[in-house]
């Protein structure tokens, strides 16, 4: 599914959104007219309210392009969103990877949760202004939305994209996940890293890992890894544990 790295580096020589949907294209994801709009609009509508609220130090459109639109949708160059239905991306920011994956995968239920306000405020905006359907917004701290029963064990992918350190993360993800479904979690270098010091949080919390895809953005723009747990056995109710402390003291 995913292409060569001379293909996309060949891709992005001058980089501009033809060349974005070119580089989607070779790795089987086609984006239609709306599809081209949506993207666009996104671009315009980060920028604007970037002007007053905090949501990124990265607005070139070239770069925009590259290291929030494209990145976020690198997962789906492994795993098959096609066949997925309900996402929940934790800590979404400015809507990476979550708004980008639903752009191009349209029938996702997506859920998207932040701890800021002025965040979600946006993104609900943004979804308004690019037309997205079956999504909805959540102000609230990972740690709570995790014990809220409703949620619970009811995702078949929980995502994040540099959100905290895996042991950290593992324990604001996973209790989202329902058994044989998936967490992944979007990471930059020194993965195997965090891997290592994750690796019995990860397991106490009902997850096995399946794989780490590593490789490298376009333009030198850096390593990134897409690492897939699995869901095996459900998670300890005493998880996650009151907001704050998975931070303070990450389990061992």
């Amino acid at each position: 599914m995913h292409a060569s790295l001379n293909n996309i580096e060949g891709a992005f020589n001058q980089l501009n959104e033809k060349q974005f949907i070119e580089t989607l294209k070779e790795n089987n994801i086609v984006l239609n007219d709306t599809q081209k709009e949506q993207f666009d609009k996104y671009y315009q509508l980060l920028v604007d309210w970037n002007k007053k609220v905090n949501l990124t130090a990265i607005t070139e459109k070239k770069d925009v392009y590259l290291k929030h639109f494209y990145d976020s949708i690198t997962p789906a160059f492994y795993v098959d969103f096609s066949q997925q239905s309900s996402i929940c991306d934790v800590g979404a920011g400015a809507g990476f990877p979550s708004i980008p994956l639903k752009i191009c995968f349209p029938h996702l239920q997506m859920t998207i949760v932040d701890s800021l306000k002025k965040r979600i405020e946006f993104l609900k905006t943004l979804a308004d202004e690019l037309g997205l359907e079956n999504i909805t917004f959540h102000h609230s701290r990972a740690e709570d939305f995790g014990k809220n029963k409703k949620f619970r064990e009811s995702f078949d992918i929980v995502i994040a994209r540099a959100v905290a350190r895996m042991s950290v993360l593992s324990e604001l993800c996973l209790p989202l996940v329902r058994i044989n479904g998936q967490f992944i979690a979007m990471k930059g270098a020194k993965a195997d890293d965090e891997l290592t010091a994750g690796h019995n949080a990860i397991v106490r919390l009902g997850g096995k890992l399946s794989k780490n895809f590593t490789f490298h953005l376009p333009f030198e723009a850096g390593e990134r890894s897409v690492i897939v747990i699995n869901k095996e056995k459900k998670t300890p109710r005493k998880y996650p544990r009151n907001p704050g402390t998975p931070q303070r003291k990450p389990l061992k």
